[in-house]
């Protein structure tokens, strides 16, 4: 094995597995269609695909801002090609980019690098680019586009957290709270019914990308809430009380993750 320095791109489809049980043909058919059109965006930027494990798709590039331009075009492309229609349920994927020193072997990439790259990518919104504060100190002055610090992250097996930022995509270049259409997605899906899944899709993704407390807080109330409704019903909410504390931590916990750093401070991300 070899190693090197690299920037890592991965990609991940969104609700893949509820889509295959949907339509298996239909899906495998559009996620092959939504790989080639990045194939060619990859080649333009003289990307690499590395490998495609399930619905995820891992390339890697020798430049750190050709990688993140690169990434801003296969979602803008992914969004187009959505608003099209006429290939069944629109495909989103969440992309996460790192640079890191990896390992190869037979032209496949191992190491830290490539975990950190795919914990970012969990933390993406359906439709979103979320990058390491080393991708962020070396391109925020090379694109046209807006980043929001979402914290410093903890990546398994890495001792250290990896600062993260979000990068606000073309259609939603505002900050947050002027841009969220249903619930933080950028999209409305078509009917309630779905656009409750959408909304709950979103929660559940960001709670997986919260520290194991935040995740073990929203699991107490959880099963208050479960307890609650099997034993007493809705019409007698008593699990509320006991939440508060929970829920008031979780918030506070969520109003800081959305307050970025001084810029001064966030130019020396590592």
């Amino acid at each position: 094995m070899k190693r090197k320095l690299t920037t890592i791109f991965c990609a991940d489809a969104v609700g893949y597995g509820s889509l295959m049980q949907s339509d298996e043909v239909g899906t495998l058919t559009r996620l092959n269609s939504c790989r080639g059109l990045m194939a060619e965006l990859f080649a333009r930027s003289e990307g690499r695909q590395v490998n495609t494990w399930g619905d995820a798709v891992i390339a890697e590039f020798p430049s750190v801002v050709e990688a993140v331009r690169c990434a801003i075009d296969i979602q803008d492309a992914l969004r187009t090609k959505n608003l099209d229609g006429g290939e069944g349920p629109p495909m989103r994927f969440r992309i996460g980019i790192n640079l890191g020193d990896v390992m190869e072997e037979n032209g496949d990439l191992y190491g830290d690098g490539v975990n950190v790259a795919a914990r970012l990518q969990s933390m993406a919104e359906p439709g979103g680019i979320v990058v390491s504060g080393t991708v962020h100190s070396l391109v925020h002055k090379q694109v046209s586009v807006e980043f929001d610090f979402l914290g410093e992250q903890t990546v398994k097996s890495i001792d250290e957290p990896v600062p993260s930022y979000s990068i606000r995509m073309a259609d939603r270049n505002a900050p947050p709270e002027e841009a969220e259409v249903d619930g933080g997605l950028d999209y409305a899906p078509a009917t309630p019914a779905a656009r409750l899944a959408a909304q709950a899709d979103g929660l559940l993704g960001w709670l997986r990308a919260q520290p194991r407390r935040i995740r073990i807080f929203a699991g107490i109330i959880a099963g208050l809430a479960t307890i609650n409704l099997l034993f007493s019903g809705i019409a007698t909410p008593w699990f509320l009380l006991p939440s508060a504390p929970f829920a008031l931590l979780i918030w506070r916990h969520y109003r800081r993750s959305q307050t970025a750093p001084p810029a001064e401070d966030a130019n020396e991300a590592p």
